[in-house]
């Protein structure tokens, strides 16, 4: 009886927002992941969420991210549509080595110089926070691009976006990014089929 009540105290102390948030999250990344594009305009709802609860937990960095994404969600949408006349969907493709170096570079730069900027802020977590948004701003880019490796740096910062957000309170969306790493490396396994069959 204890733990009914617990929960039902739990679950009457979430906020709707963050229900929507989560729910819209989900079903952008599955859509994603199983590469149907209509997880571009589900995506453009739910980053659209998560700026304002973002802003009020002070994850200014998150917060700014969601901005990045609400733009790459919009040329995600625009580039899956430009698929060839002669196949179904837009092709995945494979990293370059050259794409590989200039990713880690943008990471440990992007990383220093907003954390350097975040700690004389409110801001949670400076560095932390600095370094998903630097992974998360490459992973995007690579989806957006149907990069097969995007999934492999979502997998590792989504790990990380799980103990963030306990830390913050935000259960229902550390939830969420628990659920998203294992879509992640479902998506992996999908795209990476999906590139095989382009190339037999």
């Amino acid at each position: 009886m204890g733990i009914i009540h617990a929960l039902q105290t739990w679950w009457q102390d979430q906020s709707w927002l963050e229900v929507i948030g989560v729910i819209t999250g989900l079903l952008c990344v599955y859509l994603a992941a199983k590469n149907i594009i209509w997880n571009w305009p589900i995506a453009i709802i739910n980053v659209s969420i998560y700026i304002f609860i973002f802003f009020n937990s002070r994850l200014y960095a998150d917060m700014g991210l969601q901005v990045y994404f609400l733009a790459t969600n919009i040329y995600g949408w625009y580039f899956w549509s430009k698929k060839p006349a002669t196949e179904d969907k837009a092709p995945v493709i494979l990293i370059k080595k050259t794409e590989i170096l200039f990713a880690v570079s943008a990471i440990i730069v992007f990383t220093f110089l907003l954390g350097s900027v975040l700690k004389y802020t409110p801001a949670s977590y400076p560095y932390i926070d600095s370094f998903c948004t630097a992974c998360s701003l490459v992973a995007q880019f690579f989806l957006a691009r149907k990069v097969l490796e995007n999934w492999l740096i979502w997998i590792f910062v989504d790990i990380i976006y799980v103990g963030v957000y306990l830390f913050k309170g935000l259960h229902l969306t550390a939830a969420m990014y628990a659920v998203f790493v294992g879509i992640a490396w479902l998506g992996y396994i999908d795209w990476k089929r999906d590139y095989k069959k382009q190339t037999a």
